[in-house]
């Protein structure tokens, strides 16, 4: 084996450089550091067109999802800090009067919301763009469901941020070498939300195995996020006819709701439904002008062949 190119992509750009110089130490390591999802994205496709691609991603499960929580040590060691202390300035004396109340606490933003999946996406991204890529997910905690959607996005991997340079070292080897490295702790809940949902798939496949024909049709409507004016309208059926057709999805999946009932069709891969495709039929408006035409271009070679003789 020759050279192995590593990339280390973590949100804290000085744990990403200071882990990629301790990789750096071996003999056989190139290793690059990236700051973000979008950095990793353009070092990758760099690489790539200088026919020096990576061979292993690094990659923050929490990328851009805030400081790693203090009960876990990086794999890189801290430095030592310094008795000297920077004074602090002195703070200004509060406003005399009456302390005004705290702002209200409005919604969470969804980029904060979705911000711990970062990593895992930007995974995803990278693995479908560079199929011979390996990744291994970097993670500050032991999570069996991201761990799931990490592999199922193409991981190979996942290590925990507090193991040592050698552990992770292992793994980078063992993945070039094809193999999936888990930790042994998280391995049983990795197994088990696999088995549970193909359990829950097997399950949601069987009720929807029950559905008429037209009861998948206004399920995948339901999916679709259609109500049942626009369920009536796609199906060209009546509004009481596909009220009684949702009742008996709702029944026979067993569920109470329509948003249960798009869960269990989800979990059975059930498609939305396709809006309809329609191909617009000239109107007789623009028909007659070319009908007029006709017997414009025809009227008058008609009188002249018959005209012609009968002067003659």
């Amino acid at each position: 084996m020759g050279r192995i190119r590593v990339l280390v992509v973590d949100g804290h750009r000085i744990f990403a450089e200071a882990l990629a110089t301790a990789l750096a130490a071996e003999p056989d390591v190139d290793v690059g550091a990236a700051g973000s999802a979008v950095a990793a994205e353009r070092a990758l496709d760099r690489a790539a067109a200088e026919h020096r691609p990576y061979d292993v991603v690094l990659i923050d499960a929490d990328l851009g999802a805030g400081p790693v929580p203090p009960h876990r040590r990086p794999l890189v060691p801290e430095p030592r800090r310094t008795a000297f202390t920077v004074p602090q300035p002195r703070r200004a004396a509060p406003p005399v009067g009456p302390t005004p109340p705290p702002p209200a606490a409005g919604p969470v933003p969804a980029a904060r919301i979705h911000s711990a999946v970062d990593g895992i996406a930007a995974l995803a991204r990278v693995c479908r763009a560079h199929p011979a890529l390996r990744a291994v997910v970097l993670a500050a905690a032991d999570d069996p469901q991201r761990a799931v959607r990490a592999l199922q996005a193409g991981a190979c991997g996942w290590v925990a941020k507090d193991s040592s340079l050698t552990a992770l070292m292992a793994v980078v080897r063992g993945v070039l070498r094809d193999e999936t490295h888990l930790p042994p702790a998280l391995l049983t809940g990795v197994v088990r939300e696999l088995t549970s949902a193909r359990r829950d798939r097997s399950e949601s496949e069987r009720l929807v195995a029950a559905l008429t024909p037209r009861e998948e049709e206004v399920l995948r409507c339901m999916v679709a996020g259609l109500g049942r004016q626009a369920v009536a309208e796609r199906l060209y059926l009546s509004p009481h006819t596909v009220r009684t057709h949702m009742q008996n999805v709702l029944g026979k999946l067993g569920v109470h709701s329509t948003l249960a009932a798009v869960a269990v069709a989800r979990r059975a891969g059930i498609a939305p439904s396709d809006p309809p495709t329609t191909t617009p039929e000239p109107s007789p408006a623009s028909a007659s002008p070319a009908a007029g035409s006709t017997v414009a271009s025809t009227a008058p070679s008609t009188v002249a062949s018959t005209a012609g003789p009968g002067v003659g």
